[in-house]
């Protein structure tokens, strides 16, 4: 980098300049002269190639939310954290929209393809509490990762890990579809939990009413939830399962910073608990897995808990090859004769 500043007009013509290469170079029509000229600005001052890796970067997250339009292959740059800001990111969609498709007079927009605002969120460390743009509100769980897309006929959440609640705005006009899997839950206005660990997701109905599909391949809407019931499904399941849910429930405990596990066999208990694990903790048989576990948990601590298992538990703790920490149950010896 130069020890001298570039003023914001400099800048602002370096950006335009990335999100010109970063549209030109994903052509048909991109010749090798360009090709080369782009090589040239690359190379000729370090903000340029940190500009278009960023751009480069906003624009595969268009890809991601614009699922209907084609995909460029091509081998993506080193990542570098840079804060994002709506009008550039839309800027690329715009530019993505029009490289893309013909779309004429229209937009993407007005066609239901592109969104008009978009939102990603992530909670790590701690519980966190965001607003969209449509006036919804979502608590995210450690661990949590999600995006936000509004369209023209739609709004949509994609849960990409972990678990969130959500207060959604009423809007009958606009369905709010939240994406899980491969399943979906649909609703225009209401309160519910979405838990999802691996191919594993449950939905728990507070407020309101949702629709539940567990394959999106499947035509239909989905089962109708009312509150105080709940949807189970795991990826590639054909329909969801429905159960009734009690006063006692503890499914939304981790708003309170705590995980209860309610006498479960350790099969039941160990994917509630591996959500915030980094290395998550198998079972080594069928009877390990049988065993039963209980008590109420800081979910920022649960790690303490897999160490603390043996001296609570008839297991042992091995690890696999993997560096997984495996229970395995203490054989009970034979009464003496």
């Amino acid at each position: 980098m130069t020890d001298n500043p570039l003023s914001q007009a400099e800048y602002d013509a370096v950006t335009d300049a990335a999100a010109h290469w970063c549209m030109r170079l994903h052509a048909n029509d991109c010749t090798v002269e360009e090709r080369l000229a782009f090589e040239q600005w690359h190379d000729a001052h370090p903000l340029h190639a940190f500009e278009y890796e960023y751009e480069y970067e906003a624009m595969l997250e268009i890809w991601d939310v614009a699922g209907d339009l084609p995909r460029p292959e091509t081998v993506a740059p080193m990542v570098r954290a840079k804060p994002a800001t709506p009008w550039r990111t839309f800027g690329i969609a715009a530019a993505v929209c029009a490289m893309a498709l013909p779309l004429a007079a229209y937009s993407g927009w007005n066609l239901g393809w592109l969104p008009d605002s978009y939102q990603h969120f992530e909670a790590n460390d701690n519980v966190r509490q965001v607003t969209l743009s449509d006036g919804s509100q979502v608590e995210l769980n450690l661990g949590s990762e999600l995006t936000f897309s509004n369209y023209k006929d739609q709004r949509r959440i994609t849960l990409k890990k972990g678990e969130a609640f959500f207060s959604v705005s009423h809007d009958t006009r606009h369905p709010f579809i939240v994406k899980a899997a491969e399943g979906r839950i649909r609703v225009t206005g209401t309160k519910f939990n979405v838990w999802m660990y691996e191919d594993q997701v449950r939905v728990n109905l507070i407020e309101g009413s949702v629709l539940v599909s567990s394959n999106d391949a499947v035509a239909g809407d989905g089962l109708r939830l009312e509150p105080a019931m709940q949807a189970s499904y795991r990826r590639g399941d054909f329909t969801p399962r429905i159960s009734q849910t009690y006063d006692n429930d503890n499914s939304l405990a981790w708003r309170s910073g705590k995980l209860v596990l309610d006498d479960l066999a350790l099969t039941d208990a160990l994917p509630l608990i591996n959500r915030y694990l980094s290395k998550p903790v198998m079972v080594a048989d069928n009877s390990t897995g049988s065993i039963r576990i209980g008590g109420i948990y800081n979910i920022k601590e649960l790690n303490n808990l897999v160490a603390s298992l043996p001296k609570v538990l008839p297991v042992y703790l091995t690890r696999n090859k993997d560096g997984n920490p495996v229970l395995n149950s203490i054989p009970q010896q034979a009464p003496k004769s």
